[in-house]
C-alpha cells in the first residue's frame, strides 16, 4: 500500500504511539496515509479507537510476533 509519511513507534508504549500518530496525521493533507509500525500490543486496540474517535480511516492492520503494522488515512 503506498503511503505519504512513515511512523517508526517500535520500542514505544502506550500513550506514546498514539501521540506519535496524532501529530503525523496533524500535519498531513486529507487523504494522505500514514504508516506505523508498533511493537505495543495495546496499539491493536488503541490505533482502532483512535481512529473512530477522531474519525480517520484504519485502512488495514497486520502482526507478525512482535510488530504491528498499521495503515491510517486522513479524512
Amino acid at each position: 500500500m503506498e503511503y505519504a509519511h512513515d511512523l517508526d513507534a517500535r520500542g514505544l508504549n502506550c500513550p506514546l504511539p498514539i501521540l506519535k500518530i496524532r501529530k503525523v496525521l496533524n500535519q498531513a493533507e486529507a487523504g494522505e496515509v500514514v504508516r506505523m509500525i508498533s511493537t505495543d500490543q495495546g496499539s491493536l486496540k488503541d490505533i482502532e479507537s483512535f481512529c473512530n474517535q477522531t474519525g480517520n480511516t484504519l485502512l488495514s492492520t497486520t502482526s507478525d510476533d512482535s510488530e504491528h503494522t498499521f495503515f491510517v488515512r486522513k479524512d
